[in-house]
């Protein structure tokens, strides 16, 4: 609810009571409440207000000061500590506390003119903050994966490639090739990878020729996952498993990969 404050009228009648406290300067905590009372009687005589909410609520007050008047006029009576009980304390308490409100009215709407004279820039996150991406969680992106699941993709690759050779021509004899490296597999497979950014194993192993092409194939996929520069996953056994390169486009780094060898 919004708090509001009029300077010519008075918003209730313990405002215009603390008003006349105020104009009359006395001690609100010794009213005189004779002289209070003829003020505010008077000023209830001159209101000019059809909403009979507010006239009522001015009534009230004004019924309430007189039969304070009254009681002050009677001999006083003796409280429960052996005092005096005064007829005007529960009247103090009610206009100190809603003195504390007035105040505390008027100190907010303070803070929200000043407030009004502010400008606030809006949010803007950096650059470098907004690409920045957490360490990559080896051991996460390996959960799941067991030796037993990779040797039988890998048998299931190998299959494949059986099946493609011809048994009669394979019959004519062997032609040895140059020993494999794993580093070229390594850096062929990177490039594939970046390139087609999203592929399955087996699509990858179309390319390949022989046995030992698909076994540095698939050991290069296994360095390139420790280094944490691809993700594979597998929905179910068997399946076909996915890769896809965790690089950012256009952000190709070196591979570093010394100690690694070849096969013959």
């Amino acid at each position: 609810m919004a708090i509001s404050y009029k300077l010519e009228n008075f918003e209730g009648p313990l405002d215009l009571l603390l008003h006349l406290i105020e104009k009359n300067k006395v001690d609100i905590y010794d009213i005189p409440i004779a002289e209070i009372t003829r003020q505010y009687l008077d000023y209830v005589s001159r209101m000019e207000q059809e909403d009979l909410n507010v006239v009522s609520d001015f009534l009230v007050m004004a019924a309430t000061l007189l039969d304070i008047k009254s009681q002050m006029l009677l001999p006083a009576e003796p409280s429960e500590d052996g005092g005096e009980e005064d007829p005007r304390a529960e009247l103090v308490a009610r206009l100190l506390e809603y003195k504390r409100y007035k105040r505390m009215a008027l100190t907010l709407q303070d803070m929200e003119e000043e407030a009004e004279a502010l400008f606030y820039r809006k949010p803007a996150i950096p650059e470098e903050v907004a690409r920045y991406e957490p360490p990559i969680d080896l051991d996460g992106m390996l959960d799941g994966l067991t030796l037993e699941r990779l040797r039988r993709v890998f048998e299931s690759a190998m299959k494949r490639q059986k099946d493609k050779v011809d048994p009669i021509r394979s019959s004519f004899g062997t032609i040895r090739r140059e020993p494999v490296s794993l580093e070229t597999r390594i850096r062929d497979v990177m490039g594939y990878a970046r390139k087609n950014r999203s592929f399955s194993f087996r699509q990858m192993l179309t390319r390949q020729g022989d046995r030992l092409e698909i076994v540095v194939t698939f050991l290069a996929v296994l360095e390139l996952m420790k280094m944490g520069k691809i993700r594979l996953t597998q929905e179910h056994i068997f399946d076909d498993m996915q890769m896809e390169t965790l690089e950012a486009e256009g952000e190709e780094e070196d591979l570093e990969l010394e100690g690694i060898g070849e096969f013959e």
